[in-house]
């Protein structure tokens, strides 16, 4: 039969989960295939070459602290980004499913299922995979690869209140020009995406940008970050490597978090800015940039440089233009139409048939403090899309708990998932510490993806590690 299309990969340690599925199933797909593990996942992706996977979200073996759904979901999406992940859990982890799509999942489905609907959104998953891999066409078959795919930016959303309208016009003057920018504001104001437009309304807009997170580089990596280096400056520089600086030439870089760096490595980076050239590590040749430099910082630089943390001469050279961003509590006639637009934007990646706001829902969302400011909107918003099959987000969709900050989500590891940054410093020292050693367990040691969970800096998860002797 025509319809009859798409291969399904069920991976469930339930046999009798595994063979009921597999009389359901080919009754709608052409194929269908069952493991009891993901032992031999990787084997079987090259083999069978499915659509989609069904994956179950934990199995007998503990993998990732129990997790092994999340885990296996983003190894599938890195391995073979066109295939499809459809979550298979039971309701107690709905919330770890929710996880589960914000990393590249499809959708999720609970046990026990609805027949009707878990054929529907393994069709659904399936069309989508068949034409991101042109199976429909005449295209070749599964591209096993070692990358995610790439998602687009978003744009900037300039609302209606006083502050932003100023800010506005402030970018219309200065995007034309290679104007040096300074941009403040709090964790989660969306520094980096007015970076970003104000380089998509600059003349160096059809060159690239590129984004560099100064804080969170290595002070031993950090000339080899920004300036490159030659082969055999140190052990493992087998070949010539060119820098930010290099890799921006004719465009804009962007250095978020830059009142994070060292005072030491300040020299060095006030040095490269000033002569318009780098010299790459183990080099002695000056190669000339032509950049545009945007800098970002939720910090006071004003007071660094009083307490002799932060050079008065940098602060000058990267603040010819100052942007001051205000936290979202200060222009609550845009918490609305952003969360509108978030609703849309997620509504359709989640493919959930939601459409607005009720009243109650909106008189939450103006009503909130918003610590972690739009990153924390967007968070609670994805989540209410995800868990909610209504038409519209009411009141009880949105989770914000009675002070104000979004509730965090239990992984089922016990990690609480933080909305955004600022929860840190919304709970005590016992708490945070429990959430910082769970967050590190969590992200297998990895300080950036922990400090990513935690919704801080690099620099801010050091000073816990070390504060509480991690």
């Amino acid at each position: 039969m025509a319809s009859k299309k798409g291969k399904i990969l069920i991976v469930d340690d339930n046999a009798g989960i595994r063979q009921a599925l597999k009389i359901l199933l080919p009754m709608s797909f052409e194929a269908v295939e069952a493991i009891p593990s993901p032992a031999t996942l990787v084997a079987t992706l090259e083999r069978f070459r499915p659509d989609v996977v069904l994956l179950d979200m934990n199995f007998n073996t503990s993998i990732n602290t129990g997790n092994e759904g999340l885990y296996w979901a983003a190894e599938i999406k890195k391995m073979v980004p066109d295939v499809e992940v459809v979550l298979f859990t039971a309701y107690a982890d709905i919330q770890l499913a929710v996880e589960g799509m914000k990393r590249g999942a499809f959708d999720f489905i609970v046990k026990p299922w609805d027949n009707e609907k878990l054929i529907g959104i393994l069709t659904a998953a399936r069309d989508k995979a068949r034409k991101a891999m042109g199976r429909d066409s005449s295209a070749s078959g599964l591209r096993m690869t070692g990358c995610h795919a790439e998602r687009s930016e978003a744009s900037m959303h300039w609302g209606t209140s006083k502050p932003m309208a100023v800010i506005q016009k402030t970018v219309q003057k200065i995007a034309p020009t290679d104007a040096t920018v300074l941009i403040t504001g709090e964790n989660g104001t969306g520094k980096d995406v007015l970076a970003r437009e104000i380089h998509a309304r600059s003349l160096r807009s059809g060159k690239p940008m590129v984004a560099v997170d100064a804080g969170a580089i290595t002070e031993t990596l950090f000339e080899s970050e920004l300036f490159g280096h030659v082969k055999g400056a140190f052990t493992d520089a087998h070949a010539d490597h060119a820098g930010k600086f290099e890799q921006a030439d004719g465009g804009t870089l962007f250095l978020d978090e830059i009142g994070n760096i060292p005072l030491h490595l300040q020299a060095k980076l006030l040095r490269a800015i000033q002569s318009r050239s780098i010299v790459r590590v183990g080099g002695s040749q000056a190669i000339p940039v032509d950049i545009r430099l945007i800098c970002a910082t939720n910090m006071d630089l004003e007071q660094l440089i009083r307490e002799g943390r932060f050079r008065e001469d940098l602060y000058y050279r990267i603040n010819t233009v100052h942007i001051a961003l205000p936290a979202l509590r200060e222009r609550r006639e845009d918490i609305v139409p952003l969360a509108e637009r978030f609703i849309g934007q997620f509504a359709q990646k989640y493919h959930r048939p939601l459409t607005g706001l009720d009243d109650s829902a909106k008189a939450v969302l103006e009503g909130a403090r918003w610590s972690g400011n739009i990153r924390e909107l967007q968070n609670v918003i994805e989540k209410a899309v995800i868990l909610s099959e209504a038409k519209n987000l009411t009141a009880k969709d949105i989770q914000i708990d009675p002070s104000g900050f979004a509730l965090r989500m239990t992984d089922g590891s016990g990690l609480r998932m933080t909305a955004g940054a600022g929860t840190l410093r919304a709970v005590g020292e016992a708490e945070e510490e429990r959430l910082v050693r769970d967050a590190m367990e969590q992200a297998g040691g990895n300080i950036s993806a922990a400090a990513k969970r935690l919704g801080v800096s690099r620099p801010t998860l050091y000073a816990k590690l070390k504060k509480y002797g991690l």
